[in-house]
């Protein structure tokens, strides 16, 4: 039986993911919401139960914590009576390190942080994967069952967890905000926003598709685009003269920097 304990954006999107997966049917998953209304949406929509966190901490060998880091700490705290040191707790809470969650519960419990993003909905998540002090190779394995039907996993070292976030967890937001932009600029050059989306569309997942399946650098797959004189070039020009990969930086490194500021509380 796996928990999922905390129901928003990322803990229903595992909830949904590992069920379209066939990982488990709906009996082998229980979610815990706080408010009533949220939790009748996710029994109609996944016929999965939905109760206290602390009834699904009982009923539950896996425990998989979603909720947001601010509210990590109570959680912790209406759990820890019933989380015995034969679960495995795995945590994807930004920020939240492993120290944290063992120091505020009861004994040796294996704890697993992970950070996945919202692709899982479509079963192409990239979850990255940490062992606390209690956490074996079995949890890991056990982690990366549970992770690797709906999409992508590796194991990191948790000192890198932050890091992670900023890259991989926030990564689909800032190519959703590049497709924004090259929409746009197919506007402004005076395509129909629909024609445009879908160009730029096809353009990403062609480009994603070519620097998974190639096993070619970025960079030489960038130059085979740009020919000499060639309108790609003067495009390339722009975006340095804008200081566009200094702002890349700089945004990844400022998410980086929240991520240890919401883990500090």
């Amino acid at each position: 039986m796996i928990a999922i304990l905390g129901a928003g954006k990322m803990g229903e999107a595992l909830a949904s993911g590992l069920l379209r997966a066939g990982v488990v049917t709906p009996a082998g998953i229980v979610a815990a919401a706080r408010r009533v209304e949220r939790a009748d949406q996710l029994r109609a929509a996944y016929g999965i139960e939905v109760v206290s966190a602390a009834e699904a901490a009982v009923l539950a060998q896996t425990l998989v914590i979603a909720v947001k880091p601010q509210d990590m700490g109570v959680l912790l705290d209406e759990i820890r009576p019933v989380v015995t040191p034969d679960k495995l707790v795995i945590s994807v809470a930004a920020g939240i390190t492993t120290a944290f969650i063992g120091s505020r519960l009861a004994g040796d419990v294996p704890v697993v942080r992970v950070m996945s993003n919202t692709p899982v909905l479509v079963d192409e998540a990239m979850s990255v994967i940490s062992a606390g002090p209690h956490a074996t190779d079995e949890h890991l394995r056990r982690a990366e069952e549970l992770l690797r039907p709906v999409g992508k996993v590796l194991r990191i070292p948790e000192s890198q967890q932050d890091a992670a976030t900023a890259l991989s967890g926030s990564g689909p937001a800032y190519v959703y905000f590049l497709v924004e932009a090259m929409v746009d600029a197919g506007i402004l050059l005076g395509m129909p926003r629909t024609t445009a989306l879908e160009m730029v569309k096809q353009a990403v997942y062609g480009a994603a598709t070519m620097l998974r399946d190639s096993g070619e650098h970025p960079v030489l797959l960038r130059e085979a685009v740009t020919s000499p004189g060639g309108t790609t070039i003067n495009a390339i020009r722009e975006l340095e003269r804008h200081g566009v990969r200094a702002a890349i930086l700089a945004a990844i490194e400022a998410a980086r920097d929240r991520g240890r500021e919401l883990g500090a509380g």
